[in-house]
């Protein structure tokens, strides 16, 4: 999974991307619309890896991971409108979800931030921008349609964006759309941004943390959103577990900004775990919920959907119910399933294949 940090000029994206990852990228209060982003992939700490990893003992244990990119912030004009840098347009639509960082704590003339005006801002930025990529196919495939070139795969794309442009003129995201699988996946190359999950990071000051409950109700109308003390939470990683542990029950933090987070966009995109087994690897695994079992074989290779025979199942609860693998097949929970089985959170596969 790929996360996107996305955020107003000063939001604090980097100062968030750092608590998330470790990592002590610069943070500056300008914003560079030529700079490369700051990139860095973790691991996603899950107990079931690490209690399968005690159970089998393996030469190797991976975790499922999370690439964080933290875009460079949105460049102002003379006039103080924003745009996306040209340089971030393409990667931002590569990444799997989207998480935009809005600021709440004053900026640095002092003056209070306004969370949902930024919201606003930054949603219409990136519906402007999906407009400008649907606009432009449809005057080459009308230009192609003019000099005779019209094909039923033509008109059907030129239906569907028809349909995508008229709901983002109407303010709309793409999201919002009822297309079908074959729509989609006809139209997936675009990559619109606003149809990838977005969510709502609200950037708090460490004195006003834990105590936004109406502004989080508001935006939680329209967006998952979660709140970080993003310098506070960026210094963390530099203590020992003892201070940490002190420091994060004082603010009333549970949990990191990793954990919160990943867990946040596991749920909005649909993505589940699913997990392999044996004496040289325990490995983590994620998919969309809903895919197959062929799907699921060719996360791990192409070899293994091109040639899939069957998928050896049983889930990780039942495994823990019953002790072993053994116990599993003795109680009838051990399962044979084929390449149209869609595969759920927690399943541990065994892909059978011949190429």
């Amino acid at each position: 999974m790929e996360i996107g940090l996305i955020g107003l000029p000063n939001s604090g994206k980097t100062t968030i991307f750092n608590a998330l990852t470790g990592r002590a990228a610069e943070v500056t209060t300008y914003t560079d619309a030529t700079s490369k982003p700051n990139i860095a992939v973790v691991d996603v700490i899950d107990e079931r890896i690490t209690r399968l990893s005690e159970m089998y003992k393996p030469q190797k244990t991976t975790y499922a991971t999370v690439q964080f990119v933290d875009f460079a912030g949105l460049a102002r004009d003379v006039e103080g409108k924003v745009s996306f840098p040209d340089a971030s347009i393409g990667m931002m639509r590569n990444v799997d979800t989207l998480a935009l960082v809005v600021e709440n704590f004053p900026n640095i003339l002092g003056e209070a931030s306004s969370p949902l005006d930024d919201i606003e801002q930054m949603e219409t930025e990136l519906l402007v921008s999906d407009l400008i990529v649907c606009e432009r196919r449809l005057e080459k495939i009308a230009l192609s349609h003019k000099r005779g070139q019209k094909t039923p795969a033509s008109q059907l794309e030129e239906g569907i964006l028809r349909k995508i442009q008229d709901c983002l003129n109407d303010g709309g995201r793409v999201t919002e759309i009822d297309l079908g699988r074959d729509e989609k996946k006809m139209v997936s190359g675009f990559q619109f941004l606003t149809g990838k999950p977005l969510l709502i990071i609200l950037n708090s000051s460490e004195d006003t943390f834990g105590k936004n409950r109406d502004l989080l109700e508001e935006i939680g109308k329209n967006h998952t959103v979660i709140e970080f003390a993003g310098t506070f939470e960026m210094e963390l990683p530099l203590l020992d577990d003892e201070e940490k542990q002190l420091f994060m029950e004082d603010m009333g933090i549970k949990e990191s900004a990793r954990d919160r987070l990943t867990r946040s966009a596991y749920e909005l995109s649909n993505s589940i775990s699913f997990f392999t087994v044996g004496a040289d690897e325990v490995r983590a695994w994620n998919i969309r919920e809903g895919q197959s079992a062929v799907e699921a074989a060719g996360a791990i290779h192409s070899d293994l959907a091109r040639g899939f025979i069957r998928a050896e199942c049983f889930s990780y609860d039942d495994l823990i119910a019953c002790g072993s693998e053994k116990g599993v097949h003795d109680k009838g929970r051990f399962r044979l399933e084929g390449k149209d089985y869609i595969v759920k959170d927690g399943d541990i596969l065994a892909i059978r294949f011949s190429v």
